[in-house]
């Protein structure tokens, strides 16, 4: 099939016309299972652990498996769901946070491996008062293994859009 000039200029130019959100990449909605890589068990990731019975914790030691991250989601667009533990907060909200599975993951106990921890930046802060809701985070994704003062992380998003996780 052959494109007249004409054609191209166009259809480019009907494009522009479209309202942003219509041109608005459609985000890939994801579940914490799809963090890990395919044929990877959970029950492999997470091994045994190291107990300090004077401070009463126990810190897990994890495995190669629990740095395995799913090659897809290297810079895939996704719309994922999860609770926020704060790094970076400020008087107008936090702009940087650790997305963990559920409530109290990193806090109270030890923290997830880190092919199950995000750390999310967004330029619009996610308001202070709001912080023990369940969140939809709307981003980029790409694997970068860090260390927070929380926990390891296996994946950073780029949020370009939070929302209150309905229900």
């Amino acid at each position: 099939m052959h494109l007249s000039r004409r054609h191209l200029i166009t259809t480019a130019a009907a494009a522009s016309l479209l309202p942003q959100s219509a041109v608005a990449r459609k985000a890939h909605e994801i579940t914490w299972d799809d963090l890990i890589p395919p044929g990877v068990p959970y029950s492999e990731i997470v091994a045994e652990g190291v107990t300090n019975e004077s401070n009463d914790t126990w810190r897990p030691v994890f495995d190669n498996n629990a740095t395995k991250l799913n090659p897809i989601l290297d810079g895939a667009y996704i719309k994922m769901p999860g609770f926020i533990i704060p790094i970076d907060l400020s008087p107008e909200g936090v702009t940087g946070f650790v997305l963990v599975p559920y409530v109290g993951a990193c806090l109270h106990v030890p923290p997830p491996p880190p092919n199950q921890l995000v750390f999310v930046t967004t330029k619009t802060p996610w308001p202070s008062d709001n912080l023990w809701d369940a969140v939809w985070v709307t981003g980029e994704m790409r694997h970068d293994i860090q260390s927070t003062e929380v926990a390891d992380t296996g994946y950073a998003l780029t949020a370009d859009k939070m929302e209150t996780y309905i229900w």
